[in-house]
């Protein structure tokens, strides 16, 4: 491991907005019988103390460095938003931010997002943001926008609360309007390019005028993003629909940008890039 991850590690220890809870504790009885986290329905106490205790929660998941968190935090101050990923060394620059800044209405979470359901409580949330999202081709249920992932955000989410999906993968858009139709979900806003005419009043303002590193990019390379924003009430179980993976992965890809290859591809290589550029500054 590099000395600058390593210094990043030990300086997330310092950051009161960054919860970085263990894994091992909350399976300790294994997976289908997660144990709760000491957070879960103690946010605005714990977290967000100088808050309305009836502010919303909202929730950015994959968040990678927190940007798109902290844009919206400070775009609506009203509300608290909470970022959550998996690593470490990219949260750190969002929590360094708002530490830095004294932001009091972001936090960060470093958890797996499988894990979710460990650290809200009933209704204690009010939106969730999915923003470019892991396609995840391969395997439904990894993918943020299936029934087993929206089986974990009911059990916390208020009744009539909003998901937000933005992305670059064609796929991954396709596949989530595919389990609104099946399991007969609220769409609200649709389109398969956001930024393609003028804007929809339909759609909230900070949904055009906040954006990731990203998707910044993709947009300059002449990528269009797609935007799905729907409701997840539902009685009974999720279902899984019948959705042609295949011929979604196909359309997906190959693009032409660095080589010919797909969104995931595309999104490493942009990655690699960014990382590349970070360690000249």
């Amino acid at each position: 491991m590099g000395h600058d991850k390593l210094r990043k590690f030990a300086e997330n220890e310092t950051f009161a907005c960054l919860l970085q809870p263990s894994s091992e504790e909350l399976l300790s009885d294994g997976f289908f019988s997660l144990r709760d986290h000491e957070i879960k329905g103690n946010w605005h106490r714990k977290m967000f103390p100088a808050g309305s205790p009836d502010a919303p929660i909202v929730l950015e998941l994959g968040c990678g460095k927190g940007e798109y968190t902290i844009d919206l935090a400070l775009r609506e101050p009203e509300a608290n938003y909470i970022g959550v990923d998996i690593k470490g060394a990219r949260l750190w620059k969002g929590a360094k931010y708002a530490t830095q800044h004294s932001l009091p209405n972001v936090a960060f979470l470093r958890t797996r997002i499988e894990l979710i359901s460990s650290f809200f409580a009933k209704d204690e949330v009010s939106a969730i943001w999915l923003t470019f999202s892991d396609p995840r081709f391969k395997k439904e249920n990894t993918r943020l926008s299936s029934p087993f992932f929206l089986e974990r955000y009911r059990s916390f989410l208020k009744k009539g609360s909003v998901i937000h999906l933005k992305t670059d993968s064609q796929f991954l858009f396709q596949y989530t309007k595919a389990v609104c139709l099946k399991n007969d979900l609220k769409v609200l806003c649709c389109t398969e390019d956001l930024y393609g005419g003028e804007p929809d009043p339909g759609i909230h303002p900070s949904v055009y005028q906040v954006q990731t590193f990203y998707e910044k990019m993709f947009l300059e390379q002449g990528y269009k993003i797609f935007y799905l924003a729907f409701i997840i009430d539902h009685d009974g179980d999720y279902l899984s629909p019948d959705f042609d993976a295949e011929y979604w992965r196909s359309v997906e890809g190959p693009r032409l940008l660095f080589g010919h290859d797909s969104a995931e591809t595309r999104r490493q290589a942009l990655k690699q890039k960014k990382e590349t550029q970070d360690g000249k500054e």
